[in-house]
């Protein structure tokens, strides 16, 4: 008997334990919070509608700060700029006036050393389209963009990477920095160098430089971080010099790492650089895309746009090939593709056809022009009901809530309070039972969410999304977390950018949330179906090479601008890392825990769902988190086609040259995505130690 009452008050304790877990407790104070906040909005509006005399002046103190501080450097910064200019120039001449079979002989012969006939064969058809396409000469100029600016960004980024190995106590100050190098949005870096640099190419290349620079200082850390503690110690034992332990020993035993970081700050590079394009006025293909896509000449657009695909395939392709141990193939059939095509310049150079006339493929892109209006002709009325659709139904409703949304022009019939009061009540009801039932937490978070759908995320309380962040934050990693998310958060609250911040939010959350499930049912595809992955191997690693800019051509050539193409730019850029690490960690499973499942008698269902679902939950939360970085990096591109929020205010201040303004929305998108990568980060490590990972 005395047993059986021990038992009864274990389960009780056990019942109460979860009754407070902080899952629990952390979701009850969120809906709590929601539920005062709507209750209490008739009479207190200002919970919704921050007040405007209550917010700073930050945008005009950061502006007038930042020009009073450029205005000192500015004389140094021309200065600066001047000299790079003579780079630029030889770089230019070099590469415009050195005759086109050469530049293709040496790009093949490159191609040859580093990864035999394949590779010699990408770099030639590569090129070679480039020739047909009829941009060689922007080509060239695009490419000396890079020329100068990767040499660039390698000396800074590498010597701030060394630094930081050299002295233990300002990596993390300098981790700090690149992460919000990293989340800062492209077109922020913009608008200060503009002032500080003046319009023209090398504001571009002063901007690649910065941008690609972080990748390249992250992978030096990293390299010279993994270098094996016995090869430090036969170094020390040597008798070498701190100097001479370092050049001599750790780089070249991280020069693997270093090498992967040549290769992500190439890429970087050639991204900034058609950005870039934006102010720079530059005669490169970055604004021959810019200029066709404002001339809406989509089959042009899309052309120059495959230069750019094409540029980055190959040169991701070598500049990864450097970063492994692969076999050198015979250098002496690379030197005779150079002279083959030194002599063939020799021999016919009286005769080389001018590039820029060679453009065979200008009937592909008339063709799709008009392939492109028979089509919207055809079938635009398709088009645009699946664009409403979306919109009317998904997109709206997340933006301003169903009460604001269904209205008799969007879903035929208005919608009522007596809707509202019916919807919250079968949610409160769903939740119970959930609870009931002993998921808690489940029910609780269905009812905010059914909250967020009927109040629309541009219009919630500023409270309750103080609270929630503060409540998820609490739950990942305690009360250090908090205070860093919500300090961050009101910053932006008091600098007047809160309604912009959420309809960047609202966009960006809509993208990874469709990410999450689309992205994460193809992960999960591939992992069962392994040939599947092949194919969508393929596509993401097309996806991953493709500059940021390019994304947004095929979707304004069917839906033309708008938040719905926006949307569809930002899915096409950031669902890769969610299928990719979906699909990674579903496939890791131990092996000893699918036997122990399979001989429990476990079916395959069962064991995806109990087994290999958890197990792989820190690296798919670790790809959420790359999804999330990606919309919010993709997010302000996408404003050059018709999105709200910081990305139009960053976009605006660029036109306008207003740096605090730019400077203040592009920290407030930086802020957003901090906060989301350390909020992730937490609960995926929180998974790992969970696993005893």
């Amino acid at each position: 008997m005395t047993e059986g009452l021990s038992g009864l008050g274990r389960k009780a304790a056990g019942v109460m334990d979860a009754r407070v877990s902080p899952g629990i407790l952390a979701a009850a104070v969120a809906l709590l919070a929601g539920a005062l906040c709507l209750a209490l909005e008739p009479a207190a509006p200002w919970l919704v509608q921050y007040p405007k005399n209550w917010t700073l002046p930050a945008t005009d103190w950061v502006g007038s700060f930042l020009e009073w501080l450029l205005l000192g450097i500015k004389p140094m910064a021309r200065w600066f700029s001047w000299l790079l200019g003579y780079p630029m120039l030889w770089a230019n001449a070099a590469l415009g006036q050195t005759p086109w079979p050469f530049v293709i002989g040496i790009t093949t012969a490159l191609g040859w050393r580093l990864g035999g006939l394949p590779m010699a064969a990408l770099g030639f058809g590569g090129l070679g389209f480039v020739l047909l396409s009829g941009y060689w000469a922007e080509s060239m100029n695009t490419l000396a963009l890079v020329a100068v600016s990767v040499p660039l960004a390698l000396t800074v980024g590498g010597a701030v990477g060394v630094l930081a190995n050299e002295f233990p106590r300002i990596k993390s100050s300098v981790q700090a920095v690149l992460d919000v190098m990293q989340t800062v949005p492209t077109f922020a870096y913009l608008t200060p160098l503009l002032l500080l640099f003046g319009f023209g190419p090398v504001v571009g290349l002063i901007a690649s430089a910065i941008y690609a620079a972080p990748p390249m200082a992250r992978n030096v850390i990293l390299g010279l971080e993994r270098v094996d503690p016995e090869v430090r110690e036969a170094a020390i034992m040597s008798g070498g010099t701190r100097m001479q332990q370092l050049l001599l020993v750790e780089i070249p035993s991280s020069s693997p790492q270093i090498m992967v970081g040549v290769n992500q700050c190439l890429m970087a590079a050639l991204s900034m650089v058609i950005i870039a394009a934006v102010i720079g006025g530059f005669n490169d293909i970055g604004w021959e895309v810019l200029l066709t896509m404002r001339k809406a000449q989509f089959g042009a657009a899309l052309m120059a746009g495959l230069v750019i695909v094409v540029f980055a395939i190959v040169i991701d392709r070598m500049s990864a090939a450097l970063a492994h141990e692969r076999r050198r193939y015979d250098p002496r059939v690379a030197y005779g593709v150079v002279a083959v095509s030194a002599v063939a310049v020799l021999a016919f150079r009286a005769e080389l056809p001018d590039p820029s006339a060679l453009a065979v493929f200008d009937p592909v892109a008339e063709r799709v022009d008009e392939a492109l209006g028979e089509f919207t002709a055809e079938n635009g009325e398709a088009l645009n009901q699946l664009r409403n659709g979306v919109m009317f139904y998904a997109l709206l409703p997340l933006r301003i809530g169903l009460d604001e949304a269904a209205l008799p022009f969007t879903w035929g019939f208005q919608w009522t309070a007596a809707m509202s009061f019916g919807l919250f009540a079968a949610a409160i009801a769903t939740g119970a039972c959930l609870a009931l039932s002993g998921r808690a937490v489940s029910g609780m978070l269905l009812v905010i969410g059914i909250g967020v759908i009927e109040t629309g995320i541009a219009n919630l309380p500023w409270p309750f999304v103080f609270i929630g962040v503060a409540s998820l934050a609490w739950v990942a990693k305690g009360r250090g977390l908090v205070i860093f998310c919500v300090a961050l958060l009101a910053t932006i609250l008091f600098s007047g950018l809160w309604e912009r911040a959420l309809l960047s939010l609202y966009l960006s959350g809509a993208a990874v949330l469709a990410c999450a499930m689309v992205g994460g049912a193809i992960g999960l595809f591939c992992a069962v179906v392994p040939p599947a992955w092949r194919v969508v191997r393929l596509v993401c690693d097309m996806l991953q090479t493709i500059p940021l800019f390019v994304f947004l051509i095929p979707v304004l050539m069917f839906f033309q601008i708008g938040e719905f193409s926006a949307f569809l730019a930002i899915c096409a850029y950031a669902i890769v890392p969610m299928i990719r690490y979906t699909r990674h960690g579903l496939v890791t499973t131990p092996p000893e825990l699918l036997e122990a499942a399979v001989a429990s008698g476990a079916t395959p269902w069962q064991i995806m769902r109990d087994v290999r679902v958890p197990y792989a939950a820190p690296t798919i939360l670790l790809g959420l988190n790359q999804t999330i970085l990606y919309a919010f990096a993709m997010l302000v591109i996408a404003a050059l086609i018709g999105t709200t929020g910081l990305g139009q205010s960053i976009y605006l201040a660029l036109g306008s040259a207003d740096v605090g303004l730019g400077v203040s929305a592009g920290a407030a998108m930086a802020i957003l995505a901090l906060v989301s990568d350390r909020l992730v980060q937490a609960f995926a490590e929180e998974r790992r130690t969970a696993l005893g990972l």
